[in-house]
């Protein structure tokens, strides 16, 4: 088992988990040409998790989850993960954190933006 980012961490970037991964494996898409075609949030290695389980409390966002489970929402966001597995030399351990400690009601509000697009795009 690995642990996953969801797209619940797009655009918020917090940083915490971070700072306790034992192995490094929590990364940023930083391409040498400077444009990214992956949205902008942290992405776990899966090769390189070690399934120690510290990351995901310390995510003020709640982004983290086990692989086995990812609610169904976001399950696209298991394989955007393997990307960094992948692509290796265009994912860097991010040097910036930004830290923002979201209140439970931004917590809420991003989960539900971010379960709803996800609903919207299966329709399609």
């Amino acid at each position: 088992m690995t642990f996953v980012i969801t797209r619940l961490c797009r655009d918020c970037v917090d940083g915490a988990c971070v700072d306790v991964c034992p192995t490094d494996c929590i990364l940023e898409h930083r391409p040498a040409q400077g444009e990214s075609h992956l949205p902008r949030q942290l992405f776990i290695n899966p090769a390189n998790c070690i399934d120690c389980a510290m990351c995901a409390p310390e995510c003020p966002w709640e982004a983290i989850f086990p692989d086995v489970d990812v609610p169904e929402a976001f399950h696209e966001d298991i394989a955007l993960n393997a990307l960094a597995t992948d692509q290796p030399p265009d994912f860097h351990v991010p040097k910036e954190r930004l830290l923002q400690h979201p209140s439970a009601e931004q917590v809420d509000a991003n989960r539900r933006r971010w379960e709803g697009e996800g609903a919207a795009a299966k329709a399609r």
